[in-house]
């Protein structure tokens, strides 16, 4: 088990200078979070060391995790909760070749919709380095993210202005989280944000593997004129840690498959466009 969760005390302290230790005066919500953190870090923990952790009661706990077991985003087992290896994802740089060509449709898709001088946001996710490289044929562009390698990717080519957020660095996939990340992004008004995400449920809730892309990205559709979700096929259907957030508040999706009537309907109903992606050799046979 989690044998290693008294060491959470300093990394609370670790992370944020403004966080005192115990933070048993926590709203439940905010529990949860620090909870899904915890135990996506550590696979496993009872539900005594996460009230050891928080300085409140078993039963606290027990509460805390009761929802969280039945979204399935945790897996209850004898005497605590672990993480659903279905809901984790692959190493940074495997994702990066999962659904290769999906990514190079959506990646064209977006190179079409963004004209020369357009201002945007990108996040960190595989498919928004896949659309950094196709903007490389687009000049004057004003990039804001937080992922160290689109900022390499954009920064030296024809114009382009590129704002790259501080904060601590994730070693997966060399992109910024934290507060300071957030506050930096809140500086900025775009014409576009593209996010990715993990999963889209039955339900065309969109869903996320890492509690810190969530927050990126609900902060990244704050600052945009237009919200826009970048995600391949393979996501329809499936879920993940995090809920996200819900159709409402996406203004496009861009994909390379259309989804399920039912999917589609539901993002009809909550005025969500969806726009599909073609194949090269396909578009190359579309007569103008």
């Amino acid at each position: 088990m989690c044998g290693n969760c008294f060491l959470w005390r300093d990394t609370f302290a670790r992370l944020g200078t403004t966080r005192t230790f115990p933070p048993s005066g926590m709203f439940s919500t905010q529990r949860q979070a620090e909870i899904l953190r915890i135990v996506q870090t550590q696979r496993t923990c009872t539900v005594t060391e996460l009230a050891e952790v928080f300085a409140v009661s078993d039963e606290t706990i027990r509460r805390d995790i009761k929802p969280l077991i039945a979204e399935g985003v945790l897996l209850k087992v004898h005497g605590g909760v672990m993480l659903p290896e279905r809901l984790d994802e692959p190493p940074f740089q495997r994702r990066m070749q999962e659904n290769l060509e999906a990514k190079r449709v959506i990646a064209a898709r977006v190179a079409d919709l963004v004209q020369d001088g357009d201002s945007l946001i990108l996040d960190s996710g595989t498919t928004c380095v896949h659309i950094a490289q196709a903007l490389c044929a687009r000049s004057q562009l004003t990039v804001v993210t937080n992922s160290a390698e689109i900022a390499r990717t954009l920064a030296p080519r024809n114009g382009n202005r590129v704002f790259i957020a501080g904060g601590e660095l994730r070693a997966d996939d060399s992109a910024a989280f934290g507060e300071s990340a957030l506050a930096f992004i809140r500086q900025f008004h775009v014409r576009y944000a593209f996010v990715s995400v993990t999963a889209i449920d039955a339900q065309g809730r969109f869903m996320d593997a890492q509690p810190d892309d969530v927050s990126y990205s609900l902060v990244a559709f704050a600052q945009a004129e237009r919200r826009v979700v970048v995600a391949d096929h393979a996501k329809f259907g499936h879920t993940a840690l995090v809920h996200a957030f819900g159709p409402e508040a996406v203004d496009l999706l861009i994909t390379d498959q259309a989804p399920s009537a039912a999917l589609t309907q539901l993002f009809a109903a909550a005025d969500l466009e969806v726009s599909v992606g073609m194949p090269a050799d396909a578009a190359a046979g579309v007569a103008p």
